[in-house]
């Protein structure tokens, strides 16, 4: 049985969204289907990433007017050529999942992403995390590789799959000297 789609509206993260985004990072955290990070977080560890989301943009999901889902840009490496590339993250409230609503956002996060100059978005998802695969390549994202053995979860060793989407200039081949 599929879920029934929820009609959502993208917007920039807000200060005041850093309570939800919490949230629903905790939820993924509790299923640990999507990060090494074991220890629940609080408003105040995202309060500072939403100051300003124009150079790393952040972006919420809104459904039947509470916060579905959120989806943001961190920086990949701080080597000054890599400065156009940027890691991915995007998580989806527990009983949203399924909707559309991952699909939505990461669409818009790549646009967003590339309005604010970058080049590449990477992701690294857990290889039994079957949704976030299937998300990503509908998305238009390509697999890389594998990180086998990238870290233990819980005393067990899990594998990261690299995930690439090639957006801005480098999607379309511009700047090859």
């Amino acid at each position: 049985m599929t879920a029934e789609r929820s009609e959502v509206a993208i917007r920039p993260a807000r200060a005041d969204d850093a309570a939800d985004i919490a949230r629903i990072y905790n939820e993924g955290i509790e299923d640990r289907r999507a990060t090494f990070q074991t220890q629940l977080q609080g408003a105040e560890d995202f309060a500072g990433r939403l100051e300003d989301t124009r150079e790393y943009p952040y972006l919420v999901a809104e459904s039947e007017r509470a916060v579905a889902g959120w989806a943001g840009v961190k920086p990949y490496s701080d080597f000054p050529p890599y400065r156009p590339v940027a890691e991915a993250m995007l998580y989806v409230a527990r009983d949203r999942r399924g909707r559309g609503i991952g699909t939505q956002l990461l669409t818009a996060l790549a646009a967003e992403a590339e309005r604010a100059g970058f080049t590449k978005l990477l992701g690294k998802i857990f290889t039994d995390n079957d949704a976030s695969m299937a998300l990503v390549q509908r998305c238009g994202f390509r697999e890389v590789g594998v990180h086998h053995r990238h870290g233990r979860l819980d005393g067990r060793w899990k594998d990261v799959l690299l995930v690439e989407l090639l957006i801005g200039d480098a999607a379309e081949g511009r700047g090859d000297g």
